[in-house]
């Protein structure tokens, strides 16, 4: 796990990185490149005005966006694994399509066109899939008294993760029908060209879920598990303090969430048991913040959760708090199974599967169908094993479950619509790619 790569500082000799500032000016100038030699290239066409369009999008959201990500504790923006395995996953999957679009005579300006497309679209589609699963962890300050600006900014910053694969596939998908309608390309031909390059994406972009410590999977006792480090932003080890496999500060409270922070287990030989906290009850305050829910409390426990901390928690009923200086480093997460490396080898597996049966396709769409088939199957079985979806809608299946049922019935029906067509696969044109 690597979270944070780098900080970017927020202030390089006085003058703002952010904002307007520093890399404001350097993206004017590369903008200024880009744009010169798109008009080179191009002319004042419709590519060209699109690009003036994306620059100014990237420019606003340096000037009001990244001010307001950046993370005050380490000084500037922290460049994170998961953002920069996501960047990786993009250009691997464009790369690969790329190549096989030279290989069939097609010129990669379409690739690259696309590729722009699938990954702005992508990104939101992802994004909103996320915020709307879980609309109240964006609510800034709180969820009783949330404010416009802030929660914005909470829900653009992508730093921390945060994204959701299938909300990702299904707007790509959406962005993909709209290129090939106004390029008047050959969809399925172009989908089959694609596809590899897009489970490569999918695979690579998990290994930056490892780097973050989420997607993660259940507890387990398998040689090849793996624990995670202690923090307030590793999900993996603040879910399982939420569900009680780990104490905070020798304490496990009853119930989660919204629940009150009464104790319900006290570990034995701990600070806690030492200092006088027994079960049953109620923390009033932590570190002189009022806590009213477990959540509350256990974010306030979190912050001081490291060696040399004061811990300071007030009960109810109780006149002087209980105090005392964390003397050892917290435990790592419990053990679990590395579902974000599954997902990895599942996806490199198919990618090399796909690969292998183009030599043998008989009708263009049949990678595409192929995909639509296996991959859902194989995201449902990982999500047996990953803890970190709720089941919905009354449904023993986690909202990727449902929606992995839905693409595989969608395969299956591919596969009937193509197998009675007639064996057929077309050869791309070579003028293609100048109507494109």
């Amino acid at each position: 796990m690597c979270q944070t790569l780098f900080v970017i500082p927020e202030q390089i000799a006085g003058i703002s990185m952010f904002g307007v500032g520093w890399l404001l000016g350097a993206w004017v100038l590369v903008s200024a490149v880009l744009i010169g030699w798109s008009v080179r290239q191009h002319g004042w066409g419709g590519e060209t005005r699109g690009q003036i369009g994306a620059t100014l999008i990237v420019a606003l959201a340096i000037i009001f966006i990244l001010p307001g990500v950046v993370d005050e504790e380490l000084g500037g923006l922290a460049i994170r694994g998961y953002g920069v395995m996501l960047l990786v996953a993009v250009v691997s999957g464009i790369g690969l399509s790329t190549y096989r679009a030279r290989r069939v005579g097609l010129d990669p300006e379409v690739i690259l066109s696309l590729g722009t497309w699938f990954f702005v679209w992508g990104i939101a589609g992802a994004r909103l899939f996320y915020v709307i699963q879980y609309w109240n962890r964006f609510l800034r300050p709180n969820p009783q008294n949330p404010e416009l600006v802030p929660t914005l900014a909470a829900i653009v910053n992508l730093t921390d993760g945060g994204l959701v694969v299938y909300g990702a596939l299904l707007a790509g998908g959406a962005a993909l029908l709209l290129f090939i309608h106004k390029h008047r390309l050959p969809g399925l031909a172009l989908s089959d060209l694609i596809a590899p390059g897009v489970v490569l994406g999918v695979g690579l972009g998990r290994l930056g879920c490892f780097m973050n410590g989420c997607c993660y999977g259940d507890l387990t006792d398998v040689p090849w598990a793996v624990q995670f480090p202690p923090g307030a932003k590793v999900p993996v080890y603040t879910d399982q303090i939420e569900r009680g496999n780990l104490y905070l500060h020798g304490l496990l409270f009853k119930g989660y969430g919204d629940d009150p922070p009464v104790i319900a287990k006290v570990e034995p030989n701990s600070a806690a048991q030492r200092n006088g906290l027994e079960v049953g009850q109620r923390v009033a305050a932590v570190g002189g913040v009022k806590v009213r829910t477990v959540h509350e409390a256990q974010m306030e426990l979190l912050r001081t959760f490291g060696e040399g901390q004061h811990v300071r928690i007030a009960i109810d009923g109780e006149r002087a708090p209980k105090e005392w200086t964390v003397a050892s480093p917290p435990p790592w997460s419990k053990p679990v199974h590395p579902a974000q490396l599954y997902s990895f080898i599942d996806a490199l597996l198919l990618c090399l599967l796909v690969l292998a049966y183009e030599p043998f396709k008989r009708r263009d769409g049949e990678l595409t169908a192929l995909v639509l088939t296996l991959h859902p199957i194989s995201r449902y079985l990982l999500e047996e094993i990953r803890i970190d979806e709720p089941a919905r809608f009354g449904t023993p299946w986690s909202i990727s479950q449902i929606i992995s049922i839905g693409i595989c019935l969608l395969g299956i029906a591919m596969w009937i619509h193509l197998l009675r067509k007639p064996k057929a696969t077309i050869a791309w044109p070579k003028g293609l790619a100048a109507a494109a």
